[in-house]
């Protein structure tokens, strides 16, 4: 990493971004005025500091970006953080926006048919498939995972998988689509991220970013 680039900061598109945004502007990050552009076809902008980018991608990609030096910060979810489990990545602080949960979902005519705690295998479709697999291996379960990226709640009505894994926030989608949610796996919040080894050599620009963000954090 180029001690004299500038930094990058990856946000992820959709929800999170609108939530995230205001409190950036209360530690004082003003990005240029293309960022609130809806027609925008740019994924990085100025800031007005100097030394420091915006970038926007994918959830996933965020995560990504940091753990490779291509960004230096990051806003990332609990369930990004841990389906990837990046070693290069340190998640120092909790935003506290972006609150929903990681859960095991059916069709409601199959709920209460079962019980989850007495299954040996089962056939998930998901985003997420090391999380799946670690939350069923816990209790001893086989999860045979069927990796999607989007669209999780129509597996099981063309019968890729009879259950999903996905995130939930006010439950609507899965209602619309005629499932339930059986077994609650993680609660999730977004957090900051930061490239371990960027923190060490950029301590001094990086450090100081972070605490003015945990400040307008603690301040909400």
């Amino acid at each position: 990493m180029n001690p004299n680039e500038k930094l990058v900061l990856a946000l992820p598109n959709g929800r999170i971004l609108k939530e995230v945004m205001p409190l950036l502007r209360r530690a004082g990050i003003t990005p240029e005025p293309e960022f609130d552009d809806p027609n925008t076809r740019l994924l990085r902008f100025k800031t007005d500091d100097p030394g420091l980018d915006i970038v926007r991608a994918r959830a996933f990609d965020v995560a990504t970006f940091v753990a490779f030096g291509a960004a230096h910060i990051g806003v990332a979810g609990d369930d990004v953080i841990v389906e990837f489990d990046y070693p290069e990545i340190y998640a120092p602080l909790d935003l506290r926006i972006g609150k929903c949960h990681l859960a095991v979902a059916e069709p409601a005519e199959l709920a209460g048919s079962d019980d989850p705690r007495r299954w040996s295998h089962v056939r998930v479709a998901t985003k997420y498939p090391n999380v799946a697999r670690k939350h069923f291996a816990r209790r001893g379960v086989h999860a045979e995972c069927i990796k999607l990226n989007g669209a999780i709640e129509l597996a099981p009505a063309l019968g890729v998988a009879r259950r999903i894994v996905d995130l939930v926030s006010s439950g609507a989608t899965l209602k619309a689509n005629g499932l339930v949610e059986i077994e609650r796996i993680a609660d999730v919040t977004s957090r900051l991220i930061v490239n371990r080894a960027a923190l060490k050599t950029r301590h001094a620009q990086i450090a100081p970013l972070v605490d003015r963000i945990a400040e307008v954090v603690r301040a909400a």
